[in-house]
């Protein structure tokens, strides 16, 4: 609605008004605003506030609405909702958002939802959506979409499209399909349009249409949606039949939220979590990664007892002032190295030998620990360093960054290859790793050169 802005003002005249139950200007207020709009004041409410205001406002604009809030916040409302008005709410939806906040109801309530619903054609698209995985293409299609017959004729065509495009918000594609709904291609506007209105639709449709099986995984019906730009894309099974339809918003929301997941895990952080979530959880999320850094940094204390000799020498006490250097090297190296690794398996560009890599891998670091050891020398020679000090923490260096490099390539791609998810070696798994190899690597090889 022009003129309404949300802010700490608004939300606070918004909860006045609830206070004193104004639906009058409540309704005036909030219906003319998107529901994406609705459902960012929702999340700024109180929970009793919240599910007054879904309570107030018709099902056709709190609908959306609840589908776009936050999944814990949404569940804390419908259990404030009885199932009558839950089962009002979900028939305002499409089928796809409908199944997927069915699932998130408890057990016991399901089918008292279900059973409430009036509309058994969309009760019975919301059920068989609901017996698909969830990471799959049944588990994210839609059944809303226009198909045509390719026997009909442009003018029967109009007409049949004209009756399914009043339940879809957004007509992305036509599909053509044969008498028993086999898909046999797609139709184009432009045709539809410029033909002749006695034609068969079999004479002008486009028999080249990309599409997804619908035990496809969410992440490779991305993959195909985003290399060829697509905004929706069928879903059939092994018989060829037409399912569905998958649109990109849909992608764009799964793959935000695998992004948001995949960042908090190379944070550190065990569990999905928000800012506001409570200090249990967040401290569940918190604690096993912090308790991995602990173990690690017990191990490091280990590594330097067994080379607690250099520190009697004055001549090599020296080499434990660069042990946090080293430890970082190794670190930064090892994140930056699985951080590309992970990048590219989840843009499926990881492929060829991985002999090809590893040498690839392999050349990069001498370059990169060939440069970082001629200004570590150049820093040894500012301060008056023994060089034979200085070329034997240079090589220590180069040496540290070329293994870290090769484990923060290679644990991504094996950890990807045993079905676990990559972007747990960006994170505190690989640092710490690193630092404890890292640090033992480093006085290893000055022992090596130094003959200690």
């Amino acid at each position: 609605m022009p003129g309404f802005e949300i802010n700490s003002e608004s939300i606070k005249k918004i909860e006045s008004l609830v206070i004193k139950k104004n639906n009058r200007l409540l309704k005036k207020d909030l219906s003319k605003l998107h529901y994406a709009d609705i459902a960012e004041i929702v999340e700024l409410l109180s929970i009793e506030n919240a599910t007054y205001i879904i309570k107030l406002l018709e099902s056709d604009k709190t609908a959306d609405a609840l589908a776009e809030i936050d999944e814990d916040l949404r569940e804390k409302i419908l259990h404030k909702l009885s199932t009558t008005e839950i089962a009002d709410e979900i028939q305002e939806l499409n089928t796809d958002d409908a199944a997927d906040l069915v699932a998130e109801l408890p057990e016991d309530r399901k089918e008292k939802v279900l059973s409430q619903i009036s509309d058994t054609e969309h009760l019975k698209d919301i059920r068989e959506l609901l017996t698909y995985e969830e990471n799959t293409a049944g588990g994210i299609m839609a059944k809303e979409l226009v198909k045509i017959e390719e026997n009909l004729s442009i003018l029967k065509c109009l007409s049949i499209m004209r009756i399914q495009a009043e339940n879809i918000n957004r007509v992305h594609s036509i599909y053509v399909v044969d008498s028993n709904n086999k898909l046999l291609g797609r139709l184009s506007l432009k045709d539809l349009l410029t033909a002749n209105s006695n034609a068969k639709i079999k004479d002008i449709y486009i028999p080249k249409v990309d599409f997804v099986f619908v035990d496809q995984l969410v992440d490779q019906v991305a993959k195909i949606m985003f290399k060829y730009d697509l905004e929706a894309i069928p879903v059939i099974n092994k018989k060829r039949e037409l399912l569905g339809r998958i649109t990109i918003d849909d992608i764009v929301d799964l793959t935000k939220e695998e992004a948001e997941k995949d960042y908090q895990l190379a944070g550190g952080l065990f569990n999905d979590v928000e800012a506001n979530d409570s200090i249990y959880q967040l401290t569940k999320a918190r604690l096993p990664w912090l308790f991995l850094g602990l173990i690690g940094g017990l191990g490091s204390v280990f590594i330097l007892q067994d080379f607690e000799d250099v520190m009697n020498s004055p001549d090599l006490r020296s080499l434990f002032f660069y042990t946090p250097l080293i430890a970082a090297m190794a670190g930064n190296v090892g994140v930056q190295s699985s951080a590309i690794i992970v990048q590219g398996i989840a843009n499926d560009v990881v492929k060829g030998s991985i002999w090809s890599r590893l040498l690839k891998e392999i050349s990069l670091s001498l370059i990169n620990g060939f440069i970082l050891s001629l200004v570590l020398i150049f820093f040894g020679v500012v301060i008056n360093q023994d060089i034979s000090l200085s070329l034997t923490v240079s090589v220590s260096m180069m040496g540290v960054i070329v293994i870290s490099a090769l484990i923060g390539t290679f644990v991504p791609i094996i950890l990807n290859k045993k079905g676990i998810d990559p972007a747990i070696a960006t994170g505190p798994f690989i640092t710490t790793s690193n630092d404890i190899f890292g640090i033992f690597l480093f006085f290893y090889l000055a022992k090596l050169i130094l003959g200690f």
